[in-house]
C-alpha cells in the first residue's frame, strides 16, 4: 500500500494541504504545534475514519469549519484507488472508495492497513489488555478471512448474555441458547487467534533481535479462560458469579497477550527506551508479517519516534524499516535527528510550519548529517 497524493483540508490547523509523498520514508519537521502529528492524524481519518488523538470528532476539525476532509489516491498493488473520508462537526462521517460508498468500514480499513507508532503506544506493555487485544485483531483480521465474521458474532452473542445476566429474574433456557452460540464463536475467534500468534512470534522475536538484547524475554497468548479447560464448561461453573456481577468473566473478550522477562512482567524491568524498542518490535514484526502473507506492504505512522532513542537504536530502527519496503511517515521537532532515517533508498523531507506543509529541497545534505 502506498499513498501517491494526499489532500487535507480543514483538519486541525491544516487549512489546505497537498502532499505528493514517496514510496519509503517520509520524514515531517517543525515546531511543537506546526501540524506535524495532524498530518499522521489525516492518513490515520483516511485509514480508519477516526482519530487516533481524540475519540470527539470536534477538536479535529479546524476552528469554524463544519468538517474536514483527507483524500488520497492509494496503489495497494492491485491498482488505484481513489479514497476520501469526511467528518462534520455532528459526527457525519461520509466514505468514498473510487467514487462508491463502502458496505462498512472494514473495507476501508483492509484497503488501507496502517501501523501506528506514538508515545501513546508504550501502553501496549503496561496498560489495559483492550489495546493489547486490539493489537492482535489488527493482526489476525488482516491474514485471516474468516476471523471478522466470527469475531462479530461473537460480540453479538456476549453482548447477548451479558443482557440476559443483567436481569434480575434471568430465563435459564433463554440463557442456555445464547450460550451456545457463545461457545461456538468463541471457538473460531480463539482458534484463528492462537494460529496467527503461533506464527507471529518467530518474526517478532528474529525482529526484536536485531535492535535489543534482553535475554529471556518472552511473548504469550492468553485466550482468556484456563487453557486446560473446556469453556463450557467454564461457562457453567461460573454463571452464578457471573449473573451476581452483571456480565461474563470468561472468554475471548479477556484474552490478552503478555511480553514477560523470565516470569515478571517485562514492562516492569525495561527502561523507557527499551521499552520503545520492544513496542516498535512489535508494531514492526507485525507490519512485516502482514506483509509477508498478504504480499502487500502496510504504511506506517510514526510520531517523534526518535524520542528516548539514542542514536544507535535510532540507527537500527530506521534501517529495519528501509529493509521491509514500507511507506513511512515520521515526525520530529529537530531536522538534524532525523537524519539517521535517511540513507539507501527513496526519502522525503517536510518542513511543516503554522499549518503549511513544504517539500524540502536538502535531503541529501540531511543525509550527511551527524548527529
Amino acid at each position: 500500500m502506498t499513498i501517491q497524493t494526499l489532500k487535507i483540508t480543514s483538519l486541525r490547523n491544516l487549512g489546505a494541504v497537498e502532499l505528493q509523498p514517496v514510496k519509503g520514508i517520509n520524514l515531517l519537521f517543525g515546531e511543537n504545534g506546526s501540524g506535524k502529528s495532524s498530518v499522521l492524524e489525516a492518513i490515520h481519518l483516511m485509514g480508519l475514519a477516526r482519530s487516533f488523538r481524540s475519540h470527539r470528532i470536534k477538536p479535529v476539525i479546524q476552528h469554524d469549519h463544519s468538517q474536514c476532509t483527507v483524500f488520497a489516491k492509494v496503489d495497494n498493488r492491485s491498482g488505484l484507488y481513489s479514497v476520501g473520508v469526511s467528518r462534520g462537526t455532528e459526527a457525519e462521517l461520509r466514505v468514498h472508495i473510487n467514487g462508491s460508498t463502502p458496505s462498512g468500514l472494514h473495507e476501508l480499513a483492509e484497503l488501507v492497513p496502517l501501523q501506528l507508532i506514538t508515545p501513546s503506544t508504550f501502553s501496549l506493555l503496561d496498560g489495559a489488555p483492550k489495546l493489547r487485544r486490539q493489537f492482535l485483531d489488527w493482526g489476525v483480521f488482516h491474514v485471516e478471512q474468516g476471523f471478522h465474521i466470527a469475531w462479530k458474532r461473537m460480540q453479538r452473542a456476549l453482548k447477548q448474555r451479558n443482557t440476559l445476566l443483567r436481569r434480575g429474574n434471568i430465563d435459564r433456557s433463554q440463557l442456555s441458547v445464547w450460550d451456545a452460540e457463545f461457545i461456538s464463536a468463541s471457538h473460531l475467534v480463539d482458534n484463528y487467534r492462537a494460529d496467527y500468534i503461533a506464527r507471529f512470534i518467530p518474526v517478532w522475536e528474529s525482529v526484536l533481535a536485531k535492535i535489543l538484547d534482553v535475554p529471556d524475554i518472552s511473548l504469550s497468548y492468553y485466550r482468556g479462560w484456563d487453557r486446560s479447560a473446556d469453556f463450557s464448561e467454564v461457562l457453567a461453573a461460573s454463571v452464578d458469579r457471573d449473573i451476581a456481577q452483571g456480565f461474563t468473566q470468561y472468554g475471548p473478550q479477556r484474552a490478552d497477550l503478555r511480553v514477560k522477562i523470565g516470569r515478571a512482567n517485562a514492562a516492569d524491568y525495561l527502561s523507557r527506551g527499551q521499552q520503545k524498542l520492544v513496542v516498535s518490535a512489535l508494531k514492526i514484526a507485525q507490519g512485516a508479517f502482514f506483509t509477508e502473507e498478504s504480499k502487500r506492504p502496510c504504511i506506517y505512522l510514526i510520531d517523534d519516534l526518535p524520542s528516548e532513542l539514542d542514536k544507535t537504536h535510532r540507527r537500527l530502527v530506521c534501517e529495519l524499516l528501509r529493509d521491509l519496503d514500507f511507506q513511512v511517515f515520521i515526525t520530529c521537532v529537530e531536522r538534524e535527528s532525523l537524519a539517521d532515517f535517511v540513507g539507501a533508498g527513496p526519502a522525503k523531507l517536510f518542513h511543516v510550519e503554522h499549518g503549511n506543509v513544504m517539500e524540502y529541497d536538502e535531503i541529501q545534505t540531511l543525509a550527511n548529517c551527524q548527529v
